[in-house]
């Protein structure tokens, strides 16, 4: 029986607890049927009501779902309101005006709290400077900045405005920010002098200098930097401006300018398959009324918790569940501007300790390297840490192993907190399959269940639905309010790589492969160029990777195919031990364990033809392995593709090297 087999059949259900069932926001099961129960019946009427209940409109919708031009759907489109208003100016009529919006924790552990109302100030004179520069409703914005209050202030000014904004994380280069700013014909870019990560200053405007020097940036008039370091930058008189300068003098009041629900919030780009990055296209009312909605569900938000998302705001999990959820939701959260490994690996535990967080939300990648420093530095093991604030535990960006996510939950949560272990993406705009407290009882591994509303189904090549406990095409059968709307300029490839027509051109594929067991359950098996076929064998890479995660010896895995003339396919693997890197007849040795380990637990087809260990693994500053990158090293290709976003380059050559 394989790994995904026996999960499906023999895992321990960890059931909720009576308090989180009496006390959660959606309670018991008998809350969620009733929920999805509503929506089977009366799909629009539920959405309509949800918008209704959460948003503030200056003119209200009477169109819900216009479904005449699919796959180009529309929500609540012939309605209007402003983002900025319903994440801030609300909370100075609701009683939470003087709540702590934001803790923000510098890489130096220096810490900021700023309040709705003075976070509402703040947005307000950022948006009187850029408007008093001549920006307007349509214009596009690229934001290229640290993690950090200015940040958020500056995507809450552009959405006050009507401005598109599109923000590119930190540490990408300056040719993928050049490409950024062409593709969306950006007028304006708000960056930093540099940016502090682990003690060390990056830089931030040299790259921006750099990007401009490739051309096609003519279309920028104004670049404004904001002073994080003071380091020296180079300066163009008349192009650049200081952030402090454009905020100086300007009004604490900027009126919202009213959009229509469909007006672009957002551009945010993500891998293709192709290479070139992908603008997904998100709204304005969809998108803000399932950040708040999930936010309240998923981590069961309750007013006086203090809630921690690790993300940057350069990434999906950053604008939905930092800049605009949570701040809709009237939530106190820290954003928090360094790594977790600095100066310690203790840097995690500290926080939660020090500002007594109740609902954190991390990366699988994050815990499995903090199981292995806290196997290396017992000190900073999270049981030394005051943990007792914690009350939900949540991951993101991919699949976690079920032995990381038991560690997570037995050491970080003291086996008491659930862990929301949520499944979605940049083109969905917020969570879709996931765990909610008080409600699933909980599967290590497994996402669980679609929230109400979300027509989540596994077909098979042609559309069909297939039976529980077989694999397929992991798609959305109905359109949903936060879905991407379009690929930017580009509608062809949004119709080809969503709705293709092999499925009929009318459900959402996803792009993961997936099961579903007896009970329902969704269990996410990796991407679909990530299904390996070996021998004629279905191998999800997810289930080769949890299969060696669960030997005692292995802190991380990732797992990827290459051609083999043999079988067609042939398991690559790349390992990361709890201890240091074995090299020689050990390497081989332990290289021989794991492959019969696999052969164990899944079956002799799934055991690995090469394994290649390393100190760790192709990381982006975020914490996301680069498979694709892996893929090229398993070939024994040479890398042509840019590998600035990585944490540790140097690793790639590690890890050619095979036993």
């Amino acid at each position: 029986m394989s790994t995904i087999d026996s999960v499906l059949t023999e895992t321990r259900v960890f059931e909720p607890r009576a308090d989180f069932v009496a006390q959660a926001n959606i309670s018991g099961m008998a809350g969620y049927r009733a929920l999805c129960d509503e929506a089977e019946r009366d799909f629009t009427g539920f959405w309509a009501r949800l918008a209704r209940e959460n948003l503030q409109w200056s003119r209200p919708f009477t169109r819900v779902l216009d479904e005449t031009n699919p796959p180009f759907y529309k929500w609540f489109d012939d309605g209007e309101l402003n983002v900025s208003y319903n994440c801030l100016d609300v909370h100075l009529a609701n009683g939470n005006a003087d709540k702590t919006a934001i803790i923000f924790e510098s890489d130096d552990g220096s810490t900021t709290r700023v309040s709705y109302r003075e976070l509402l100030a703040r947005v307000c004179r950022f948006a009187n400077g850029i408007k008093a520069l001549g920006y307007k409703t349509g214009d596009r914005a690229i934001i290229y900045l640290p993690m950090s209050i200015e940040a958020v202030v500056a995507m809450q000014a552009c959405a006050r405005l009507g401005i598109t904004h599109s923000v590119v994380f930190g540490g990408f280069s300056a040719k993928s920010l050049q490409e950024r700013i062409v593709d969306v014909g950006a007028s304006l870019v708000i960056t930093a002098d540099e940016q502090m990560r682990g003690g060390k200053r990056i830089p931030l405007k040299p790259a921006v200098e750099e990007a401009f020097a490739m051309g096609g940036c003519e279309a920028v008039r104004k670049v404004i930097v904001y002073r994080r370091t003071g380091g020296d930058v180079a300066w163009n008189d008349g192009r650049d401006v200081w952030m402090h300068d454009v905020e100086r003098g300007q009004p604490e009041l900027c009126e919202p300018v009213q959009v229509n629900a469909e007006h672009p919030l957002f551009v945010l780009y993500t891998s293709g398959s192709t290479g070139k990055p992908k603008g997904v296209q998100h709204s304005s009312a969809g998108y803000l009324l399932w950040a708040l909605l999930t936010v309240k569900w998923t981590f069961d938000l309750k007013p006086d918790d203090i809630y921690w998302c690790t993300a940057d705001v350069g990434w999906i999990t950053g604008h939905t569940y930092i800049t605009y959820g949570p701040l809709a939701a009237g939530a106190t959260q820290v954003v928090f501007e360094g790594v977790p490994t600095y100066p310690d690996a203790g840097r995690f535990w500290e926080l939660i300790q020090k500002h007594k967080v109740n609902l954190f939300y991390t990366a699988p990648t994050a815990i499995r390297s903090l199981v292995k420093a806290a196997e290396a530095s017992p000190p900073h093991h999270p049981r030394n840490y005051d943990l007792s604030s914690l009350r939900v535990l949540g991951t993101v960006g991919e699949p976690i192993n079920p032995e990381a996510w038991i560690w997570y939950y037995n050491q970080v949560g003291g086996g008491r907190c659930p862990v929301v272990d949520t499944w979605w993406q940049t083109e969905t705009g917020g969570h879709m399959i996931t765990p909610l407290p008080g409600v699933t009882g909980l599967k290590p591994g497994s996402c669980t269940l679609p929230l109400p509303g979300i027509m989540a189904a596994i077909v098979d090549e042609a559309g069909g639905d297939v039976e529980l406990g077989k694999g397929g095409f992991l798609v959305i059968k109905r359109p949903w309010p936060s879905m991407i709307r379009t690929i930017w300029g580009d509608p062809e490839r949004f119709k080809k790589s969503y709705y293709p027509e092999d499925l009929g051109g009318r459900y959402y594929l996803a792009g993961d492969g997936a099961n579903r067991d007896a009970d329902g359950y969704f269990w996410i098996m990796g991407r679909i160029d990530d299904v390996l076929n070996v021998s004629g064998h279905r191998l999800g890479t997810m289930e080769v990777e949890s299969a060696l995660v669960a030997h005692p010896l292995v802190a991380e895995a990732a797992v990827v195919g290459r051609p083999d003339d043999l079988t067609g396919e042939a398991v690559v693997a790349f390992v990361v031990l709890k201890r240091a890197r074995p090299e020689g007849e050990e390497g081989a040795r332990i290289a021989r364990e794991l492959r019969d380990w696999v052969a164990k637990e899944i079956g002799p087809i799934a055991k690995p033809k090469d394994i290649r260990f390393g100190d760790n693994l192709p990381k982006t500053r975020s914490g996301k392995i680069m498979r694709r990158l892996l893929r090229v090293v398993a070939k024994g290709e040479e890398i042509t593709q840019d590998v600035s976003t990585l944490e540790n380059p140097a690793i790639l050559e590690q890890l050619g090297k095979s036993l």
